[in-house]
């Protein structure tokens, strides 16, 4: 019998609209390798197993099933979007158990191309830190379970990489997405502003809040784009050889990025230049107020996000975090250094294409009770080795992590590739190379089942 865990969507959805499986045999699959796996994990808060077969037996009596380019695929959704029938706790027990009456909007575009949602997935309380833990559980790298997932988009990443579904939804606002995606050896596509809505917290943290796609491959990345954006395809006019920048500089003074993740980004960029793109060393003018700006900017998100729920039923680090930002949200808000930032950073994108830099600096710390330590901790553990991503929220152009070659720890490696406003497309381009030029393993060897994960 054909096993379609460990498929990719693409696979899935095709199989599904040639009725060579049915979408009810294709969660079901997904739902009981959830079972099996999820306790080890911690990917998921809930886990929608009688709500997920109710649906997926109405996607397969669609009419339109033949067009679906989702059809019959499992999805998991971070615990920040809504989900009809489902509460968002947003990681925290201050927030309220009501369940949603309607779907979030990239939800229900997901719904309407055919997905299964089978599950919304774990976060950090208010989705503020880049490791996964907290009253709903732990999200651990399914390549080594004794690392997080990352965060805050942790649950989701932890789902695709174990196999659990082929796609998740998460979102990105100081790279709550490219984060666990580099940790766990997963695409991961924030967009530029406005390309995909929003709709996270209570403003989108100033705008800086993105949704995206977490996958596998660079098809399933690019398919899901296209449903969330409502766009019919990823398209690129730009010219066959492109201008890239490599830089493996840390955007923050102080953070060094470490040499095998530095190594990742030479090596990639070696392999794009064979491939006939024009590659050279480029350091982005990153400000010495870059750092600063980060900061203002992440705790004033969580501080308007926090505003209404009982404080005493939030975490420790949270209530600190919201606490040092209440007092920078109205500077925030006019958007000054934001702006100032993408005209210091305009003429560098006017002159290359694409900027390829490491993903992470090091690699993910120890899955633990992050949320029982101090805020100082954790904000310094974050810093070190994150510090790539938070320049690209705060710009607002798009940003996306590719797994690229293995860490001396065995876990994945990656790289970051940015673009310019729109190039969306080259940018899955140009990951779409990588993957071509060093396929990547899809689904961590520790949990696939036999003959299951190699690919690109």
């Amino acid at each position: 019998m054909t096993s379609w865990v460990g498929r990719t969507a693409a696979e899935i959805a095709a199989a599904v609209r040639e009725k060579r499986v049915t979408p009810r045999e294709v969660v079901a699959e997904h739902l009981a390798r959830i079972e099996l796996l999820d306790a080890r994990v911690g990917a998921f808060r809930h886990v929608r197993a009688t709500a997920a077969l109710t649906e997926a037996d109405e996607v397969a009596s669609r009419t339109d099933l033949a067009d679906l380019p989702l059809a019959g695929v499992p999805v998991a959704v971070k615990d920040n979007l809504a989900v009809r029938g489902e509460s968002t706790r947003n990681g925290s027990a201050a927030s309220p158990d009501t369940p949603a009456t309607e779907d979030h909007v990239t939800v229900a575009r997901l719904r309407a191309a055919g997905a299964v949602v089978v599950g919304v997935t774990n976060v950090p309380e208010l989705c503020v830190f880049g490791t996964t833990e907290g009253v709903y559980g732990t999200a651990r790298n399914p390549w080594d379970t004794t690392r997080t997932a990352g965060g805050s988009s942790g649950g989701s990443a932890a789902a695709v990489a174990s196999g659990m579904v082929p796609l998740a939804l998460g979102n990105d606002g100081m790279g709550s997405l490219r984060i666990p995606a580099a940790n766990c050896g997963l695409i991961g596509l924030k967009p530029g502003h406005g390309t995909i809505p929003a709709g996270i917290g209570h403003g989108d943290w100033f705008g800086m809040s993105e949704n995206g796609p977490l996958a596998t491959t660079v098809e399933d990345a690019g398919l899901m784009f296209s449903v969330l954006a409502a766009a019919d395809a990823v398209r690129t006019e730009e010219p066959a050889a492109l201008s890239v920048a490599v830089s493996v500089r840390s955007p923050l003074a102080g953070v060094a990025v470490t040499r095998p993740y530095a190594a990742g980004a030479r090596e990639a960029a070696r392999l794009l230049a064979g491939a006939g793109h024009r590659v050279r060393r480029a350091d982005p003018p990153y400000p010495v107020w870059l750092g600063t700006t980060s900061l203002a900017h992440w705790t004033a998100g969580t501080a308007v996000d926090a505003e209404g729920l009982d404080p005493k039923r939030l975490a420790p680090r949270t209530r600190v975090h919201a606490g040092v930002g209440r007092r920078f949200v109205d500077s925030v808000r006019t958007g000054v250094r934001r702006q100032q930032l993408r005209e210091r950073l305009a003429p560098f994108f006017a002159e290359h294409d694409v900027l390829l830099t490491p993903a992470l600096a090091r690699r993910g710390p120890a899955a633990a009770e992050w949320h029982k330590r101090g805020w100082v901790r954790n904000v310094l553990v974050n810093t070190a080795y994150s510090p790539l991503t938070p320049p690209w929220n705060l710009t607002g152009w798009p940003a996306m992590v590719v797994p690229f070659g293995v860490l001396p720890s065995g876990l994945p490696g990656a790289v970051q590739l940015v673009g310019r406003v729109g190039s969306e497309g080259v940018l899955l381009r140009v990951a779409g190379e990588l993957e071509g030029l060093r396929p990547w393993t899809r689904v961590a060897p520790r949990v696939a089942p036999l003959g299951v994960g190699v690919g690109g």
